[in-house]
């Protein structure tokens, strides 16, 4: 049977790290994702830091450069801020102003997509003392981002951690970009725990998780063995996100799970659907029917996929569905089925199997001719009962002495040497039969 590759089932999806932007009113640019919780966190304890207060002329000076950027005139808003800090005295700026300076540098080298710049200055902006909580909060979370953008899987982590110390109400995509952290360093563990914790956020307000999220937690579950809560994901993507791909992957997880009549639901659901378009998801289907007992279904799922030039035009397949076609007792069907894979093939084994087809249909001498070209062709994997078969076409087209040499042939194997004595027996009883009827006429 055709099987699907675990690795290919098992890939993880990349869950990039977005980084998402939003301004406040005078200009610094912080992280969107962040923000509201941010600011609520700053009620609680923003009279603890005295932030010193932006002056007029700066805030006159970073409006201009503001003004400049969002009008995408980079180069001018970058000389501004040059201005700003070009020769000036170690306390022109406070810390509030030079961070918001810092901040608008920020989004300057991310909008040229200088990722290491932007990180720089974002750092800048941490590093200035008694910010307002929410900038601190927003910007800690952007550099994060900013550190799994550049793939600083390590250091996204940390600063992500230092960003859940700050804040009391972080939401799911905080910790769906905190599993993808932890998915990138390879620690599974704790990967599971963070994005089951954002699912589980989903789920108890009555949103629907995305897609990816499930993913990566199908996947994680994989990793570790436990298949059971890995099918029970693939449940849930079905229901929300009904793909192929889903119940073909369901199908395989009942597979290792050696739950065949669930594999073959879960695929055939995907058959109904019209969601199967490859050579070998038709295949799998027809050998799944075939374990199934259900060989008619099998041979017409082939048909199908021959007709809408899916199955591919090989010996095997012909091969394939001209056995489902016997097995269904389809016998008539099966032999232009078994001619053509026959035709297609070096081998003589299928003309040898050719011959049993033929044999079934009361056809002899198209059996003889079948099997005896593929014992000349050779390669035929059980040429003892090719002999038998032909030693009973011979037998009944009364070609007793070829008859008796097909199954001498095949008595020289043990598997067979026992049928063929009996097949010896029978005909020399026969031809005895024969010779008293014709004495007492």
């Amino acid at each position: 049977m055709p099987t699907i590759r675990k690795a290919a089932l098992l890939a993880a999806p990349v869950l990039a790290a977005q980084l998402v932007l939003s301004q406040t009113a005078l200009g610094p640019i912080l992280s969107g994702v962040a923000s509201a919780q941010a600011q609520e966190e700053a009620k609680k304890e923003q009279e603890t830091r005295r932030t010193p207060a932006l002056r007029n002329k700066v805030y006159e000076k970073l409006a201009e450069a503001q003004a400049a950027a969002e009008a995408k005139d980079m180069a001018t808003a970058q000389k501004i801020l040059d201005a700003m800090l070009a020769g000036r005295r170690d306390n022109e700026l406070n810390s509030y102003e030079l961070a918001n300076v810092y901040n608008l540098y920020a989004f300057i080298h991310y909008s040229r997509e200088d990722y290491t710049s932007a990180l720089q200055s974002y750092e800048n902006v941490i590093k200035q003392p008694d910010i307002p909580l929410a900038m601190e909060i927003n910007t800690r979370f952007t550099v994060a981002q900013l550190y799994f953008v550049q793939e600083r899987w390590q250091d996204g982590v940390n600063a992500l951690l230092k960003w859940f110390d700050m804040t009391t109400t972080p939401n799911a995509n905080a910790y769906v970009l905190l599993a993808q952290g932890y998915y990138q360093l390879k620690d599974y563990d704790k990967a599971l725990d963070n994005i089951q914790i954002a699912i589980a956020d989903f789920e108890g307000k009555g949103r629907v998780p995305k897609e990816q999220w499930y993913n990566l937690s199908r996947f994680l579950y994989a990793e570790k063995g436990m298949n059971a809560e890995a099918t029970a994901v693939l449940r849930d993507l079905i229901t929300y996100y009904p793909k192929k791909q889903y119940w073909v992957q369901l199908s395989f997880m009942y597979s290792e799970a050696n739950d065949e009549t669930k594999q073959l639901g879960a695929m055939e659901t995907a058959y109904v659907q019209d969601m199967l378009e490859k050579d070998g998801e038709f295949r799998n289907m027809a050998s799944l029917l075939l374990n199934a007992e259900v060989p008619y279904k099998a041979s017409q799922v082939l048909k199908r996929g021959f007709d809408e030039e899916i199955v591919e035009d090989t010996s095997k397949n012909w091969e394939l569905y001209a056995g489902a076609l016997r097995q269904a007792q389809e016998v008539e069907d099966a032999i232009p089925a078994m001619e053509k894979a026959a035709s297609m093939s070096d081998s003589g084994d299928l003309y040898a199997r050719l011959g049993n087809i033929y044999l079934d249909a009361d056809k002899n001498e198209e059996a003889i001719e079948a099997i005896t070209k593929g014992l000349d062709r050779g390669g035929v994997k059980r040429a003892d009962n090719a002999n038998l078969v032909l030693g009973m076409a011979y037998f009944n087209t009364k070609q007793y002495s070829k008859a008796r040499n097909a199954f001498r042939a095949a008595g020289r194997d043990e598997r067979s040497e026992k049928y063929a004595r009996q097949w010896i027996a029978y005909m020399d009883s026969e031809l005895d039969r024969q010779k008293k009827l014709a004495e007492d006429i």
